[in-house]
């Protein structure tokens, strides 16, 4: 008898074993459905196909069937609208208008600025035939405006009453770019360009520190999120033809330097070139002073590294083309009807909040939504099941912090949503800024310095001293691949005896180094 007992109690746990690894089984293939969009994510140690996994199953962008050319899909271009909304309502605060210049240029014209066409030469794409004839002058694919724009001011000012000019396209260029990668890099990108032209050197220099912190820094912080560092660039890394080039840097998620946006004071340089002169009050006919200054879609990359995590990306709200996505779970259809009512309320109040809100209703898993929409870095999830709708309220899950969920009444939802979006838009700046600091060193002397590039740990910002030769700035680069991203407009007082970090010679100016985009 102890032996039958003994033997059915043996096969009662095989048989409790074999579903509990059916059970097991079930579950696991469950949760490999829901969390596929992440595992497809390659893990944050190798950035760079981080960065490539998160922008094709995002949706951001596709592959193209040009080398090097990219296709902006709906979610990545509602992304670029909303940014060039709010970057296009700045420039125009400041007295900008808008106006557009042709995709094609002669080539004549970049032969007559020297410096400017020798920057320029290896990205250039020249249209040779058209019509099916030979073109006897050549037309160059726009990398950029300033000679067919100087070319065109020429004509338009005459006298002291027709400045200053202040205008601003926003267009598509090309650049044979290399070594591509999506959004920061590409052979054709999107973009906005102002070009001004002014009476004195003064007015442009003041035209280009306006554009660079009340538009560039102004934007990215406080609508992307990014804290930036606005400088200088050195001689060697100012935009072709320029007198002075300024620009706002920013550190991405491994460290690494991007630069956000340019600002030029172009001197005179193009404004001889192609004639731009004036008659000044006192009868003397003078040179222009000429400025230009551009974003481009490279922000929309800036964003991701910036912000991105483990998950996905983290859309700063007030760009996130999507701020609030309700997630409806049910299993019973009486069950889908009260989910749906109290869906269809909280959608309506907060679209009248002006909150950008969609409801995802395809017939997938809740855990599968979840994962999907943190990868595409929705700021706020809601989750509305059964019990809510019974108890009038809603679950909210903020993409900063997931354990932070909260139960809100539906009532109330319309004042908290708008409220957590500007929590979350903090918190990103804090997170970012927290990261740069951290990541933020001075170097004494050079050895401090190569050490700290030496280490891919520690990869970020070396703040030191520099002399100002370009032969140095070389040298440095050669040894450590790293670059001088500009020359902080804040920058900490000159000691008498500050040296140069590399050569040791009196120190000129406060530069950061950094490996870059």
């Amino acid at each position: 008898m102890a032996d039958k007992t003994s033997a059915s109690q043996t096969e009662g746990a095989k048989s409790n074993a074999k579903n509990e690894t059916k059970n097991e089984a079930t579950s696991e293939a469950k949760a490999t459905r829901e969390e596929k969009l992440v595992q497809d994510v390659a893990d944050l140690d190798d950035y760079a196909r981080w960065y490539q996994d998160v922008v094709y199953k995002a949706d951001m962008a596709d592959l193209s069937p040009v080398r090097g050319c990219m296709v902006i899909r709906p979610y990545g271009y509602a992304l670029w609208e909303n940014m060039q909304r709010q970057l296009d309502d700045r420039i125009k605060a400041t007295g900008h208008e808008n106006l557009y210049f042709p995709l094609f240029i002669p080539y004549s014209f970049l032969m007559k600025e020297a410096e400017h066409v020798e920057g320029f030469a290896p990205e250039v794409a020249l249209v040779t035939r058209a019509g099916g004839e030979e073109l006897e002058d050549p037309l160059v694919v726009r990398p950029t405006s300033e000679t067919v724009i100087g070319y065109m001011y020429a004509q338009w000012v005459h006298s002291y009453r027709d400045l200053p000019l202040l205008y601003n396209q926003w267009a598509n260029v090309v650049r044979w770019e290399k070594r591509t990668r999506p959004f920061l890099r590409t052979s054709e990108f999107l973009w906005q360009e102002g070009h001004t032209v002014h009476r004195t050197e003064q007015e442009a220099e003041d035209e280009t520190l306006l554009i660079l912190n009340a538009v560039y820094q102004d934007f990215v912080e406080k609508e992307l999120a990014i804290p930036v560092i606005p400088g200088r660039k050195s001689e060697s890394e100012k935009f072709a033809g320029a007198l002075r080039t300024y620009s706002i840097e920013a550190m991405m998620g491994d460290g690494k330097a991007l630069q956000a946006a340019t600002s030029h004071n172009l001197g005179q340089n193009f404004a001889r070139s192609f004639g731009i002169e004036f008659q000044d009050a006192d009868g003397q006919v003078k040179t222009a002073w000429t400025t230009s200054w551009g974003a481009s879609t490279r922000l929309v990359g800036a964003l991701i590294m910036a912000h991105g995590d483990a998950n996905g990306l983290r859309m700063p709200p007030r760009v996130a083309p999507t701020q609030a996505i309700i997630v409806p779970i049910w299993r019973k259809d009486e069950e889908r009807e009260a989910v749906a009512k109290l869906v269809s309320e909280v959608e309506a109040a907060l679209r009248t909040a002006g909150v950008r809100v969609k409801a995802d209703w395809r017939e997938e898993r809740p855990g599968w939504k979840y994962n999907e929409w943190e990868l595409r870095g929705v700021p706020v999830r809601i989750e509305i099941g059964p019990r809510d709708a019974a108890n009038g309220q809603v679950m909210l899950v903020p993409r900063t912090d997931r354990s932070a969920k909260e139960a809100v009444a539906a009532r109330a939802v319309a004042e908290r949503v708008p409220a957590l979006l500007e929590e979350i838009q903090r918190a990103l700046y804090e997170q970012a800024l927290a990261f740069r600091l951290s990541r933020t060193y001075q170097a004494a002397d050079y050895d401090q310095f190569r050490a700290l590039f030496a280490d891919r740990s520690k990869q970020g910002f070396v703040e030191a001293w520099w002399c100002g030769d370009a032969a140095c700035e070389a040298q440095v680069k050669a040894e450590t691949q790293a670059t001088i991203r500009n020359l902080p407009l804040d920058h900490p007082e000159k000691p008498a005896d500050a040296i140069c970090v590399h050569c040791g010679r009196p120190a000129s100016d406060w530069a950061i180094f950094a490996r870059a985009y």
